[in-house]
């Protein structure tokens, strides 16, 4: 499984959330620190959940870790967070 995809689905699972998206910017980082020829390296999410209307933003971003764990996130180099709860941003 795609690592892309392993983001999602453990996201999904944790959060149900109403938006979703895992973006590999992997060739935008070409030559760069932790890049890797086969990609995979460096992604950006955009997630918006119900679930995150109790939690300030640091919250928020270390939810996000715990629910991908420590061997998903070992195995990037770089994760760009966008969070947020439906109709607050």
């Amino acid at each position: 499984m795609r690592i892309s995809d392993e983001i999602h689905a453990r996201l999904s699972g944790a959060f149900a959330p109403t938006e979703l998206t895992v973006v590999d910017e992997s060739d935008q980082h070409r030559w760069h620190g932790g890049w890797r020829k086969e990609g995979e390296s460096h992604f950006r999410v955009t997630i918006t959940s119900p679930a995150f209307a109790a939690m300030n933003r640091i919250e928020r971003h270390r939810a996000v870790h715990t629910a991908l764990g420590p061997d998903l996130i070992g195995r990037i180099h770089a994760l760009a967070l966008e969070i947020s709860v439906p109709g607050l941003g």
